[in-house]
């Protein structure tokens, strides 16, 4: 069996090159990694852009989704017969018929709905409503609390909004039913803020099972067909 490619999809608030240093530290082992646009525009209509990039890579794809990503690789897995496995890094991997929002709903407020603002205008090419974008002042502790002051004023600078439509939008398809999957949840302070957000990104606090695979210390990982055992301090994480 090929090497599998490894297709990283991005959160909200952000773009693709947050996964630069994942990409480079996978390409240190030998493995392809890409990370395509996610537009942040709607569920379905994202999950559709990360299925096209995926169909066109030729042979087999490990598919990865942080925060608000899971969600959309869920959506996107469930027709793709060349992804063989799907990693959920601190992500939504949402039941059909639940929305992040809803997923959501059982556990205390997160920090995000305190600091995160919607836009005046419409959001171009969503649904309906407005844009969402986290504000300045509760920007560094809600998305990037582990970074230096000056790296994130400028990630508040460059973030990429998320239209709010896409919370609360229902997946229709969940990959994660009949494909191998892995679930990372951070949990140590020092990977986690309170309320259930990560310095990267927004993730739920632990939640319900809903029969998907959970390992806070992942055993076989999907990267290469004959992986070993590595411990979490081994794990790839973003940068």
């Amino acid at each position: 069996m090929s090497e599998p490619t490894i297709v990283l999809v991005h959160g909200a608030f952000a773009d693709a090159s947050g996964f630069a240093g994942v990409i480079a530290e996978l390409g240190s082992a030998g493995l392809t990694a890409i990370a395509p646009p996610n537009p942040l525009r709607s569920l379905a209509s994202d999950a559709a852009t990360v299925a096209a990039a995926v169909s066109a890579i030729d042979g087999p794809v490990v598919l990865v989704g942080h925060s608000y990503g899971g969600a959309v690789i869920t959506q996107a897995s469930a027709g793709l017969e060349n992804v063989t496995s799907l990693v959920y890094l601190a992500a939504f991997g949402l039941e059909v018929g639940e929305s992040c929002a809803s997923s959501q709903q059982p556990f205390p407020p997160s920090m995000l709905a305190n600091t995160a603002a919607p836009t005046s205008q419409p959001a171009v090419g969503a649904a309906g409503g407005p844009d969402l974008y986290i504000s300045r002042e509760g920007f560094r502790e809600t998305f990037c609390a582990d970074v230096p002051v000056d790296v994130a004023d400028i990630m508040y600078a460059t973030q990429r909004p998320l239209a709010a439509a896409a919370l609360n939008e229902n997946a229709t398809a969940a990959g994660w039913k009949n494909k191998p999957s892995w679930f990372l949840s951070t949990t140590t302070p020092s990977r986690r803020t309170r309320s259930g957000f990560t310095p990267s990104g927004w993730a739920p606090p632990p939640r319900r099972s809903t029969g998907r695979t959970r390992c806070s210390s992942p055993g076989r990982w999907p990267w290469r067909a004959s992986s070993r055992r590595r411990s979490p301090a081994e794990m790839p994480r973003e940068s």
